[in-house]
C-alpha cells in the first residue's frame, strides 16, 4: 500500500502530519478524527491567542476630566410605621420637622414637644455622572443619621443635592426601597439584611450640569491605571498603529498624550475608536497581599517560589480556672471565702521540618504551600519569613 504525506500550514502547537492513502474504512476513519484534532488544537490555538488580546484600552485607562461628582444632601423620610427618631434622643429631627412645616406656612406653638414616631433624619447620597444633563435621573441612597428602628415603607420628602462647591445639582424625592425585613415582640427580635438604609432607583432629577472641558483643547490625556511603563507603552502603541504615528505619545507609566482631530465633530468617534483598540497587557510584577485582619492571602501569577525548608510548629497556652470556697470550721467565727485555682499549661506540637520545592508557576507555589498543611493565618507568618529568606520572589503587600 502506498501513502502520500502531507503537511497542513497550522501554528506549531497544533501541526499534525496526516497521511492520504487509499485505506480501508477503518482507516480512513482514523485518518478523519486524526484531522479533526489537529483542527480542533489549530482553533484552540487562535482561541488563546485572541483571549491574549482581548483587554481594551477603556478597561485599563481613562480621559482625564470625564469624571463623576458626588452629591450629598439632608433631608426627611415619612410615613415609617412607628419605626422613625426618637425626638427625646434626635432633637434634630424635630427641628427639621419644624423648618419643613415654617416652610408650608404651619406655625408650631413654641414649647411644643412633639412625639414624632413616624419621621426619620437622613443623608441622602448620589453621584452625578459625567456629561449629565438637567432633566435626567440618577439613583440616590438613603441612609439613617438618628436612632431609626427601619426605613422600611418610608417616603423621601424633597430634598437639595449640593456638590463640594455649595451649589444644588440635584432635587431626590421618592419612596425606599429597602432590602432588609424584621420584626420585634416580647423583647425577641429577627433581622434579615440591614433596615437603616435603603435606595430610590432614578429618585434625583438633575437641576444643573457640571461643564467638562475634556475635549475642547487640541490634546487630551488618558490615565492608565496601574503605574507600569509597558502599560502605558502598550496604549500608546495601539493608538499610534491605527490613527497614525505621532498621534499619542507615553507621557510616563501612568500617562498617554493624545492628540485629537481638528474637527470638533470628529473627537467623540475618534475617542470611541481609541477606547475600542485591543492591547496586550504585560505580565504584572509579582506580588502577594495578607490580609491580617481576615487571614485572606491572594498572589498573583506572577508569583515563584525557591527552594527552602519550613518548620512550623504551634505553641497552645491553656489556663484554667476553678472555683474554691473555703468554709470555716464550726464555733470558730470566721468568714466563708470564694477564690479560685488556676491551673497554666503550656502546650508546643514539633513541626516537621519540610522541604519545598521551587515552583516556576501558581500551581507550584499554591501545592508547596498546602502541603505545609498550616491555617491561613499561620501562613500569614510563614510567607514572610520566606521572603525574609530570600525564597519568595514576590513583593508583600499587608492591607
Amino acid at each position: 500500500m502506498k501513502f502520500q504525506r502531507s503537511v497542513l500550514p497550522m501554528p506549531s502547537t497544533a501541526r499534525r502530519t496526516l497521511f492520504v492513502a487509499r485505506a480501508t474504512p477503518g482507516q480512513r476513519l482514523r485518518q478523519a478524527l486524526t484531522w479533526l484534532l489537529a483542527l480542533a488544537g489549530a482553533l484552540l490555538w487562535l482561541g488563546m491567542a485572541e483571549d491574549a488580546q482581548a483587554m481594551r484600552i477603556k478597561e485599563i485607562a481613562s480621559v482625564q476630566g470625564v469624571r463623576s461628582n458626588q452629591l450629598t444632601g439632608y433631608g426627611l423620610v415619612v410615613g415609617l410605621d412607628g419605626t422613625g427618631d426618637q425626638t427625646t434622643q434626635t432633637p434634630f429631627t424635630a427641628q427639621s420637622v419644624n423648618s419643613m412645616l415654617a416652610q408650608l406656612g404651619i406655625t408650631v406653638p413654641p414649647g411644643t414637644s412633639m412625639q414624632l414616631r413616624n419621621v426619620a433624619a437622613v443623608m441622602v447620597t448620589a453621584t452625578l455622572p459625567a456629561f449629565s444633563q438637567p432633566g435626567q435621573q440618577v439613583d440616590v441612597v438613603v441612609s439613617s443619621i438618628g436612632n431609626a428602628k427601619s426605613l422600611r415603607g418610608g417616603t423621601l420628602v424633597a430634598t437639595p443635592l449640593k456638590g463640594l462647591d455649595g451649589q444644588v445639582y440635584a432635587m431626590a424625592q421618592g419612596n425606599l426601597i429597602v432590602g432588609g425585613a424584621g420584626a420585634s415582640a416580647g423583647g425577641s427580635k429577627v433581622q434579615i439584611n440591614h433596615l437603616s438604609a435603603g435606595r430610590i432607583p432614578l429618585g434625583a432629577s438633575i437641576e444643573r450640569a457640571v461643564p467638562t472641558p475634556a475635549l475642547d483643547g487640541a490634546f487630551v490625556q488618558l490615565d492608565v491605571t496601574g503605574s507600569g511603563f509597558d502599560t502605558s507603552r502598550a496604549v500608546a502603541r495601539a493608538i499610534n498603529a491605527a490613527k497614525g504615528e505621532g498621534t499619542a505619545q507615553a507621557v510616563d507609566g501612568r500617562v498617554v498624550r493624545v492628540r485629537l482631530p481638528a474637527n470638533p465633530d470628529a473627537r467623540v468617534d475618534f475617542l470611541a475608536d481609541i477606547e475600542s483598540l485591543p492591547i496586550t497587557s504585560a505580565r504584572p510584577a509579582a506580588k502577594v497581599v495578607l490580609n491580617a485582619r481576615t487571614g485572606s492571602i491572594v498572589m498573583n501569577e506572577s508569583v515563584t517560589l525557591g527552594a527552602c525548608a519550613v518548620a512550623h510548629g504551634n505553641l497552645a497556652v491553656t489556663i484554667t480556672s476553678t472555683p474554691v470556697v473555703s468554709q470555716p470550721n464550726a464555733f470558730a467565727q470566721g468568714q466563708t471565702v470564694q477564690s479560685e485555682k488556676t491551673d497554666i499549661s503550656i502546650t508546643q506540637t514539633g513541626g516537621a521540618l519540610v522541604q519545598l520545592p521551587a515552583g516556576a508557576q501558581l500551581t507550584d507555589v499554591v501545592r508547596a504551600l498546602n502541603a505545609l498543611g498550616a491555617t491561613p493565618l499561620d501562613l500569614l507568618a510563614i510567607l514572610q519569613a520566606i521572603k525574609s529568606a530570600g525564597a519568595l520572589n514576590a513583593e508583600l503587600e499587608v492591607i
